[in-house]
């Protein structure tokens, strides 16, 4: 069990590689998430991106950065679409022969599995690829050298987890959750203060980053505005994840403290909280913001599938803390338990739990 009570989340990286518990293998709801928005990402860089300042300003490749991009595939998917709605932008307004050559910059922290990343890229692909390693919480490119910015489920991530949720002497002690979902006030304002940290220093870096006129596309997990936090499809999916824990706890499997100590270092954040830090920041204007309703499946939610997902994207920051040893056995009690309450989760799923969100720079 770590003793970090600061912990920084860039040594936890989805599970890499292409094997059956792999990201690449399971990150079907993002997937889904992501084309519940492309339609509307057409429409943006049609109505939105001003070609003619691209081409009399300057003669250099058309620069679009993923941002929290993984391994692959839905961010080859997602940058793929980009060029394609710009290269139809510039088609349309008759500006074919100024068609710029694209570069995509693939960012994730340095932890990821950038060999499995590259290894698949797609082999007929119209840009040159660029690797860059980091934290998107901070500066990553230099001033004014990125298009387009793009990131798809990862600003949820908080970059730590405060000391208040760890500490018996706080107000905010977590204790027997592993999310704020649920919670006390005090725990859930701890989370939304540094989720508000990390989006402002986010949005600064991207304000020095991307050119006037340039387009940020965000998506997210989110919740309607003046809804309660345990109404989520995603908190109610880690209180799912707490209750299992802790009946492992009382089973003897692992320790109550480290229950206690364990929280997950995901927001899910409303339109009206993006709204005030971006208006906050001052260097972007609001050209869309809605809560989507993403199809994971036809059939609606599988719970396999679903727990699967969770292990690709969560056995990281869990056996660090945990051990590696539980992880099946607690996979098996969260597909079990999400059973249970599937009829709940759907219901929610169907509300809207997608934040999509567009910004411009001014």
């Amino acid at each position: 069990m770590s003793n970090n009570t600061n912990i920084v989340f860039e040594s936890y990286p989805m599970i890499g590689g292409d094997g059956s518990n792999s990201y690449t293998k399971n990150s079907y709801l993002q997937r889904a998430g992501a084309n519940a928005v492309k339609a509307i990402i057409d429409d943006v860089i049609s109505e939105k991106l001003d070609v003619e300042k691209k081409i009399s300003s300057s003669k250099s490749a058309f620069r679009i950065a993923d941002l929290g991009c993984s391994v692959g595939p839905n961010t080859f998917i997602a940058m793929q679409n980009i060029i394609d709605a710009v290269q139809q932008k510039y088609q349309s307004q008759g500006f074919a022969s100024h068609m710029p050559e694209f570069q995509v910059f693939f960012n994730d922290h340095t932890s990821n599995d950038f060999n499995t990343l590259f290894a698949s890229l797609p082999p007929e692909r119209p840009y040159f690829a660029t690797g860059v390693p980091g934290s998107f919480h901070g500066r990553l490119f230099p001033d004014f050298s990125l298009d387009f910015v793009h990131s798809s489920f990862a600003l949820q991530w908080l970059s730590k987890v405060l000391e208040e949720l760890l500490s018996k002497n706080s107000a905010a002690w977590n204790k027997g959750r592993v999310h704020y979902a649920s919670a006390p006030d005090e725990v859930a304002q701890a989370y939304t203060v540094q989720f508000a940290k990390d989006i402002t220093t986010f949005l600064d870096g991207r304000a020095k980053e991307l050119v006037v006129g340039g387009l940020m596309v965000l998506n997210m997990p989110g919740i309607p505005n003046g809804n309660p936090h345990s109404s989520s499809v995603t908190g109610l999916s880690f209180d799912i994840l707490g209750h299992c824990l802790v009946d492992m706890a009382k089973e003897g499997l692992i320790s109550e403290v480290q229950v206690d100590s364990f929280n997950v270092p995901i927001y899910v954040a409303s339109p009206k909280e993006m709204t005030q830090l971006v208006e906050r920041n001052g260097c972007f204007s609001i050209e869309r913001m809605e809560i989507t309703q993403p199809r994971a499946r036809d059939d609606g939610l599988n719970s396999q599938a679903v727990t699967m997902h969770l292990r690709a994207s969560m056995e990281g920051i869990i056996s660090k803390h945990f051990g590696t040893e539980i992880i099946d056995e607690l996979c098996d009690r969260y597909c079990k338990k999400h059973e249970e309450f599937i009829d709940l989760l759907e219901s929610k799923y169907n509300e809207g739990n997608q934040l999509f969100i567009v910004l411009k720079r001014i």
